[in-house]
């Protein structure tokens, strides 16, 4: 479909032209590689519409990573990226918008409830903004931990210091993708809110070797975790967990402190917290380590009547169903989340 001076069509390129052209582009995040493509796929089984702008001489200008995600209770939605922090065309001005005008296109084909482009930055694009998340990001110094921590205010510096005290270990590697996935699913059973299978963590750790995993073990039982990416100079949180029968003795804190000491020594310099809603009990414990809000920009085609939010939140008409999800027995709500959670992107 020519757009203007660029043609948009379904990528069916390579996936190193892909990588390799997103990684100049500004805005880019891990979220836009195509690894992500075959994660979304073997994950969720949902469709995945990549779109890529060409010149008239076959060079990229612009892309966009889609996933049509599919629900009988939610309906259907057009996003970029579904259960992710970011997403968004990627290009030049003229390919940023013609593959917005053609993924409005797709959503009103195919009846999405929604189309969302989450971008980390402004678009030239006409659709409605919606600025109702932010990501939390730390700059980090280049040669020492001991400035950062010098710099924390006395109760986070107090609250690692004990966790550390209680003898929490915090190990690093992708093989351990199983315990933080155990973590993780209690841990969103007691929020009341469905988890994700163990097969996206395990897919997403496949499909990218350098992604980073650290828990927090006491007595060797694993109590806490990160799972996140580093792309450039920067590394986001993407999922982390914590028991709550430990909130006590803060294994948390001290799995944020392990990563942040750990992202030093690797040169990398901002860390991002990941997304989280203004004012919220998450937010409040992102800015705690001295860290500063960025905006978000993600642009919205939704249906006529649709919250703002786009897709079910366990506030409103839903917290009666956060109540009873925190009352399942844990092997129940394991075995229910996935399949209700891969239609909530």
């Amino acid at each position: 479909m020519t757009k203007g001076i660029v043609t948009v069509e379904r990528f069916t390129g390579a996936a190193a032209e892909w990588d390799a052209f997103v990684r100049q582009q500004a805005g880019y995040t891990h979220y836009h590689l195509h690894g992500w493509r075959d994660v979304m796929r073997e994950s969720f089984r949902h469709a995945t519409p990549y779109l890529a702008a060409r010149t008239a001489d076959g060079a990229l200008a612009g892309v966009l990573p889609l996933v049509g995600v599919e629900s009988l209770a939610f309906g259907r939605y057009l996003m970029s990226m579904p259960f992710l922090n970011y997403g968004g065309p990627l290009g030049t001005a003229d390919a940023v918008i013609a593959l917005t005008d053609v993924a409005t296109e797709l959503a009103t084909t195919r009846r999405a409830k929604l189309l969302e482009l989450r971008s980390r930055i402004e678009l030239p694009v006409a659709l409605p903004v919606s600025h109702r998340k932010v990501t939390v990001v730390l700059d980090l110094p280049t040669v020492s931990s001991k400035p950062l921590w010098d710099g924390f205010d006395s109760n986070v510096r107090r609250r690692v210091r004990r966790s550390m005290k209680e003898g929490i270990v915090v190990r690093f590697g992708i093989d351990l993708i199983d315990d933080f996935y155990k973590v993780f699913q209690e841990h969103m059973r007691d929020l009341g809110t469905p988890t994700h299978g163990s097969s996206l963590f395990r897919n997403a750790v496949k499909a990218f070797p350098d992604a980073w995993v650290g828990v927090a073990y006491l007595n060797d039982v694993p109590i806490a975790g990160i799972v996140g990416f580093a792309w450039g100079t920067e590394f986001e949180v993407t999922w982390a967990s914590a028991l709550m029968q430990h909130k006590q003795i803060a294994a948390n804190m001290h799995v944020y402190w392990a990563f942040m000491e750990r992202c030093i020594e690797q040169g990398i310099t901002l860390f991002n917290f990941g997304r989280c809603s203004p004012d919220s009990g998450t937010h409040r414990f992102k800015l705690q380590w001295g860290s500063r809000d960025e905006t978000l920009w993600w642009y919205q085609l939704r249906q006529a009547g649709l919250e703002d939010a786009g897709t079910p939140s366990p506030e409103g008409k839903y917290a009666e169903a956060v109540k009873l999800w925190q009352k399942l027995p844990l092997p129940v709500a394991n075995l229910l989340g996935p399949h209700i959670v891969r239609g909530i992107p």
